[in-house]
């Protein structure tokens, strides 16, 4: 129960944490970086990043370990704060506004939850409904009106996800792709515009990886979401995403997957040499 509540106060299972007022937001334009720069411990980690995401696209983030892509994720969701250039999401800059409750977050580790934690996947996914003052006063349904709409939208969020015949299973009996469903049926819950995954696919077989990027198309095509995901799976995002940005501490390529240069001009864009060239070769 302990490390729940660490969890439930650091973020890692709520998904809007701050009580603001639904953003009605008509742009076509949801996320817009202008010259981003981010340090992390006293290393510069993304250098003049420029990047707009519209609204109802699915744009994959691909890159090389340390290459900044979790960074930019934490960048739009306003845990981390940009050294240098313009962020904006919703028009806003997230790091002061930190409205979160419009973005859904799949973190690395959210499916990570320990085995002996008793918890069952609605109660995980009505997690997503809450946020950090409600949870700190214990007003998980703070009225009649309130409570109708929030179990609608937890039923909702498992009927998309495929998993309500899982609703009252304990989490720690779940498969590596059930539970990684759950916890993008919490992200759901939440009714957030704007859904980041990051490495959803790591630790789940093929047929759940499968299941999951079908799921993940389903909810850009048929729920109108925005949809950015973070993968090494160069081919997850080949085949799922409709644009592809490579990023290596600065952005190498975006564009539409099918023009995304191969891995030997990947390694040629990162000044990866052929080590089995001959000094003449590289001389020319």
């Amino acid at each position: 129960m302990e490390f729940l509540l660490h969890q439930l106060l650091r973020g890692d299972y709520l998904s809007n944490q701050t009580p603001s007022p639904k953003i009605i937001w008509t742009s076509a334009t949801v996320v817009s970086i202008e010259g981003l720069n981010v340090i992390r411990t006293g290393k510069l980690v993304l250098e003049d990043v420029n990047l707009e995401i519209n609204k109802g696209e699915f744009v994959g983030i691909v890159g090389p370990n340390g290459g900044g892509k979790t960074t930019l994720l934490m960048t739009i969701l306003g845990i981390l704060q940009s050294s240098k250039g313009k962020v904006e999401v919703f028009g806003f800059n997230p790091y002061p506004t930190n409205f979160r409750g419009e973005i859904g977050w799949v973190s690395q580790t959210a499916a990570n939850i320990p085995t002996k934690m008793r918890m069952t996947v609605r109660e995980l996914i009505t997690m997503g409904t809450v946020s950090r003052i409600e949870f700190k006063r214990w007003e998980i349904f703070s009225s009649r009106s309130k409570a109708k709409e929030k179990r609608e939208r937890i039923e909702n969020a498992m009927e998309l996800t495929g998993i309500s015949h899982l609703a009252d299973k304990d989490i720690s009996r779940l498969s590596g792709g059930e539970r990684q469903r759950a916890v993008i049926g919490r992200a759901l819950a939440s009714d957030a515009e704007v859904l980041i995954f990051d490495e959803p696919l790591v630790n789940v077989d093929r047929s759940a990886r499968n299941g999951i990027l079908k799921l993940l198309d389903k909810l850009c095509h048929e729920q109108e979401k925005t949809l950015l995901l973070v993968s090494h799976d160069m081919a997850a995002i080949r085949q799922s995403a409709h644009r592809v940005v490579y990023l290596d501490g600065s952005i190498q390529y975006d564009g539409h997957p099918d023009y995304l240069p191969d891995l030997i001009d990947l390694a040629g864009l990162r000044g990866i040499q052929d080590v089995h060239q001959t000094d003449d070769q590289e001389e020319e």
